[in-house]
């Protein structure tokens, strides 16, 4: 299903959660939601989730509005930073009330996550640790079949041979059923492998939103030894928006187009030269700063 957030304003009293949000989501996609504790995001996917109505704007999911709409609500799930289960409620209790609310649950698929994750269908769910909880949540939220799932802070809790088990069911869905996916974080090294896009989230509002494709595309470091140090020139025909220099060798960031960066370079005769892809973070870092934003007050690691 594709996402289209419209213009979203949600408010509690005088404080402004939530502002002008617009935001475009392709179906069969993972979007990463980036952004400090208190920038939005667990509201925003409430709101996107239909648990909380937009106080102006809408969200729409293949044309069709969210809110109060339990036909679109049945192929949505919203996973909560802190799974939810209701008191002394086994796994396989919280299954049944699971499939009376989904459409498209798979009983067989709920046995299959449940042997493979190791949880006994019948162990009461409040007993669990933090990690078996979020692993819990996720065999209820996989076995429902959803045609989204926005998931809040979704690996916390979960130690890396999970996480990995986790993506790796997660991107089987994307290409098998083509569910779209919204995760938010706090974490850039996270998302830097997993997401098709990013947006990053401050204040209640959206700073900056690309297509990773596109920002590596324009993106690149740039390494250089020269015999003698070149000038302004050169930083100007590059379009090098950073530079360090030590000693005779330059750490270049480029910005623009870098299609032909290897012609530009070798015109100035280096004595060696490498190009680098950058990290989320150090393009994040630059793109920030022309926004006029410190990236370490809006990104947490």
């Amino acid at each position: 299903m594709k996402i289209e957030v419209n213009s979203v304003d949600k408010n509690f009293g005088k404080k402004k959660a939530v502002t002008a949000v617009d935001l475009s989501v392709a179906e069969g996609t993972i979007h990463g939601l980036l952004g400090s504790n208190g920038a939005g995001k667990t509201t925003l996917m409430k709101v996107m989730s239909g648990i909380y109505k937009a106080d102006s704007g809408q969200v729409n999911y293949d044309g069709r509005h969210v809110y109060e709409n339990p036909d679109v609500k049945s192929d949505v799930i919203f996973m909560h930073d802190i799974p939810f289960f209701f008191k002394g409620v086994t796994l396989k209790k919280m299954a049944k009330f699971y499939k009376a609310m989904y459409k498209n649950w798979s009983d067989e698929r709920f046995t299959q996550l449940s042997e493979h994750f190791g949880i006994e269908p019948g162990r009461q769910l409040n007993q669990l640790s933090k990690g078996m909880k979020r692993q819990a949540a996720f065999i209820l939220a996989f076995s429902a079949r959803p045609k989204v799932m926005l998931l809040d802070e979704p690996f916390d809790g979960l130690d890396p041979i999970m996480r990995k088990q986790i993506k790796n069911i997660l991107m089987q869905d994307i290409a098998n059923h083509g569910m779209t996916v919204v995760a938010s974080s706090h974490n850039l090294r996270e998302m830097e492998d997993l997401c098709d896009a990013v947006s990053i989230m401050h204040g209640g509002r959206i700073l900056f939103h690309k297509e990773l494709s596109d920002i590596r595309g324009t993106h690149c470091k740039l390494q250089i030894a020269f015999r003698e140090l070149p000038k302004e020139q050169f930083f100007t025909d590059l379009n090098v928006v950073h530079q360090h220099v030590k000693g005779r060798i330059i750490t270049c960031i480029v910005k623009g187009d870098i299609s032909n960066l290897e012609e530009k370079v070798t015109k100035y005769n280096p004595l060696m030269y490498d190009i680098l892809p950058l990290t989320l973070e150090e393009i994040f870092t630059y793109e920030m700063g022309e926004l006029g934003y410190e990236i370490s007050n809006i990104i947490v690691e």
